[in-house]
């Protein structure tokens, strides 16, 4: 709602008297889509995230064949044995839990990775925005993948490909005859942050695995919630 206001404001300033300024719109989707950098960290960012979403999952396949065989042994075991074996379980689910949080969790190894490959693309993308703005006279450059409600869009008067002629000057871009407009998805960081004025949060393509979905309230296997980072589903579950 904030954004809708503020951008209708803009455009009544445009045409007011003494506001009569130049403004133009860049669709960052179809930008980031035909810059091969990017690209390229996406789909490296979405290998990073199966490899660690297996390392997990055979963590809880192991706890989950322990506690299977604690489930037939205990009602022979003493007393000192079963609560070893009990113990053993417990520590290996937290150290599962703990390496989940390490990997997924709110900056965590592929939040870190992501800001490492995709924040200096957005930053060099935002020099180039302002240094357009500047040198062309425009008072207003909005985005229109950004989530502010556009109502009209004037082809004439989008950035988009002259955007990605400037950064070609800085880095590898899709020859204009070549670019197409397929989605990316862009805005909010994947911790749920919203990204300050003037920057673009950095946010990985849609892929096939589930990784860092919440499952909290989730049961222990040796009995009780879980209380801990609630991301981690019962040895052997897959999360959906």
């Amino acid at each position: 709602m904030k954004k809708l206001i503020l951008l209708s404001a803009l455009f009544l300033m445009a045409f007011l008297p003494g506001f009569g300024q130049k403004y133009a719109f860049v669709d960052t989707d179809y930008i980031l889509n035909n810059i091969p950098e990017y690209t390229d960290a996406q789909a490296l960012l979405d290998d990073l995230s199966v490899e660690w979403q297996k390392e997990i999952e055979a963590k809880f396949q192991e706890i989950d064949k322990l506690y299977r065989e604690y489930q037939v042994e205990s009602i022979l075991l003493p007393e000192d044995l079963k609560k070893q074996k009990e113990n053993e379980i417990i520590q290996k689910e937290r150290e599962a839990k703990e390496l989940q949080k390490k990997r997924f969790g709110k900056d965590g190894d592929l939040y870190k990775k992501r800001l490492e490959l995709v924040q200096p693309i957005q930053e060099k993308i935002f020099n180039a925005i302002q240094d357009m703005a500047i040198t062309r006279n425009y008072a207003f450059i909005f985005d229109k993948a950004s989530g502010a409600s556009l109502l009209y869009a004037d082809s004439k008067f989008d950035l988009s490909d002259d955007l990605l002629d400037e950064i070609g000057t800085v880095m590898q871009t899709v020859r204009k005859e070549s670019r197409t407009r397929q989605t990316v998805q862009l805005g909010a960081s994947q911790t749920g942050t919203t990204p300050s004025t003037g920057q673009m949060a950095p946010q990985p393509r849609p892929t096939q695995t589930s990784t860092g979905t919440s499952t909290s309230g989730q049961k222990d296997y040796m009995g009780g919630s879980d209380k801990g980072t609630g991301t981690i589903p019962p040895p052997g579950e897959k999360r959906k």
